[in-house]
């Protein structure tokens, strides 16, 4: 299993996917005492950025054309700014950023190498679905940063990724080739597994002979609802069933 922050791994249960219709949560739930440490949530964030940045650099060197090349490449970029604003953080703070994103090297780029892919098509709904899924949790984590910098880091994360021609592509080879459609909805589901347990492990695990146990699984649950609910919303938009 894939553990983040140093700690010995855990036996996390993944997430449960929600059905469909199942209600949502309309308040936000306070998880501050559950993220970890400023230099630790830098570190792990700047190094998925830059995960993500290579997965998308892989995706525009095996593009069928010059166009989705181009369009590919601006979304790379976006990642590849979005870690460049992360590290400036780690210096702003007086930390290299090396050091910080050490820790976490061999277990992302495990998960990454997990969830690649076997062809074009995987590896772009990979992008599309971890990217998104990833930058909607450290979003969400970054409510329990300090507050000089929680609001700035969210912000960042929170910029356009520039997906546009992610969507575009998969939508019309997905409408093309119906039996394309139902593997990569059958990935889609892999890839929300795996990226829920890599965000489960980020968060302390949960004794059940301690009386906070309780109370901190009831403050996460939410938490993964909402992801769970916007990783539908991308599968849906891309005619995939979740």
């Amino acid at each position: 299993m894939v553990t983040w922050f140093g700690r010995r791994p855990q036996r996390n249960e993944a997430p449960r996917l929600s059905a469909r219709g199942a209600p949502q949560p309309t308040e936000k739930v306070d998880i501050s005492s559950l993220a970890p440490g400023v230099q630790h949530f830098l570190g792990q964030a700047a190094y998925s950025e830059l995960g993500e940045f290579e997965s998308l650099a892989r995706a525009v060197a095996t593009a069928p054309n010059l166009a989705v090349k181009e369009g590919l490449s601006a979304a790379a970029g976006r990642a590849l700014s979005k870690h460049h604003g992360l590290i400036t953080e780690i210096r702003r703070r007086g930390h290299e950023p090396a050091v910080e994103m050490a820790p976490f090297v061999v277990s992302l780029d495990a998960f990454r190498a997990k969830t690649a892919g076997v062809n074009w098509h995987e590896l772009l709904l990979s992008c599309y679905l971890v990217g998104g899924l990833l930058d909607d949790f450290f979003i969400r984590l970054s409510d329990g940063l300090p507050r000089d910098i929680g609001p700035r880091v969210a912000q960042l994360l929170g910029e356009d990724s520039g997906t546009d021609v992610l969507v575009h592509e998969l939508q019309t080879a997905i409408e093309n080739d119906q039996a394309l459609g139902s593997q990569l909805a059958m990935w889609g589901r892999r890839l929300v597994g795996d990226t829920l347990l890599v965000a489960r492990s980020a968060m302390p695990a949960t004794d059940p002979t301690n009386d906070r146990a309780g109370s901190n699984e009831s403050r996460i649950e939410p938490v993964f609802t909402e992801l769970i609910a916007a990783h539908t919303r991308r599968m849906d938009g891309l005619g995939l069933t979740a």
